[in-house]
């Protein structure tokens, strides 16, 4: 009788090299796929969290610059009403930064973020006392009562600031005066701003007809006032003479634009993610007034190395004074 040994069943080492190979080839593909798919959800989740800080935004601009020039016509006594020659219910400055506690925007800081500007607004509140019955209520929240002289009305100030506390980051801050009417404050509304800027409505048409012909910005305005020849013995009358034939008070809507960025740690971080550059009102304004009128571009290969690359979205909106300008 013969003895034969089992053959033995497996894969050569050719066939292991091979397997190994096509197992490794599928594990990266898998990886690359869990990657982009991650990515793309961390793109999804910061573009909705832009989305969602700009409509904030936008929609405490929209409030406070809608109630500007109010008059609470339903108080039992006679309401304050707008004399000429009182000073205008907007304002605002271009490529200024502001401190948290100095008085309203009577001393701009020198510096901004990126050029932001600054859009100051005045407004009449409602009910006894600083805070007033919370009908009429300031940028941040807090009611401003009714008033008795028009240095009375009520703030709300936009401006672009670092927070100082944290990381550096620069937010949309909104700056009031206090409820005891002694002091200033100011709060952070939104985080991640590259710019904000602010152009006017100018009503140019004699008498005006509340419809805006040109959009200028605040620099613009203020170099129309100082060509104003006044009128007036004192200067105390040529002051009111000014007050009543201010440019800002032929300010019919503005328009706003906020530049945004996300976190450090989007999905599409990276030098060369986005756009460019960003024109916040368009390239043909930046190319004609980009030079007068900084933060109307924004190239992020300029900016500090910690904020390129990261995700951005530019919102911008019009928004129409309700009340007339005064």
């Amino acid at each position: 009788m013969r003895y034969h040994a089992p053959r033995q069943v497996g894969m050569t080492l050719v066939e292991l090299l091979v397997a190994l190979g096509l197992g490794a080839m599928l594990m990266l593909a898998s990886s690359a796929v869990l990657l982009s798919s991650s990515r793309s959800y961390m793109d999804q989740v910061e573009s909705a969290r832009l989305a969602d800080n700009g409509r904030y935004a936008f929609d405490a601009i929209a409030r406070a610059l809608r109630q500007t020039a109010w008059v609470n016509w339903d108080a039992s006594a006679a309401p304050l009403m707008h004399a000429a020659h009182d000073s205008a219910n907007i304002a605002g400055l271009d490529a200024r930064g502001l401190g948290k506690n100095t008085d309203g925007i009577a001393a701009p800081l020198a510096g901004s973020v990126n050029g932001s500007d600054v859009l100051a607004l005045r407004f009449y509140g409602t009910g006894e006392g600083t805070g007033g019955d919370g009908a009429v209520l300031n940028c941040a929240g807090f009611g401003v009562g009714a008033a008795s002289t028009e240095a009375q009305r009520g703030w709300s100030i936009f401006y672009v600031a670092q927070d100082e506390g944290g990381d550096g980051e620069a937010e949309l801050r909104c700056k009031y005066r206090s409820a005891s009417g002694s002091g200033w404050g100011a709060d952070a509304l939104i985080r991640g701003v590259d710019s904000f800027q602010v152009l006017y409505g100018l009503d140019t048409d004699t008498p005006p007809d509340g419809v805006a012909n040109q959009y200028v910005n605040a620099s613009s305005l203020d170099a129309r006032d100082a060509a104003l020849v006044l009128v007036g013995a004192s200067e105390a009358e040529r002051e009111r003479d000014f007050q009543r034939r201010t440019h800002w008070k032929r300010v019919a809507s503005v328009r706003v634009a906020l530049l945004l960025h996300g976190a450090g740690t989007a999905g599409n971080a990276g030098d060369d993610a986005g756009p460019a550059q960003f024109d916040l009102f368009g390239p043909a304004y930046a190319d004609a007034h980009g030079a007068q009128d900084p933060g109307v571009r924004i190239v992020p290969a300029g900016l500090p190395p910690a904020q390129r690359g990261r995700l951005r979205q530019l919102v911008q909106a019009t928004i129409m004074l309700r009340n007339g300008p005064a």
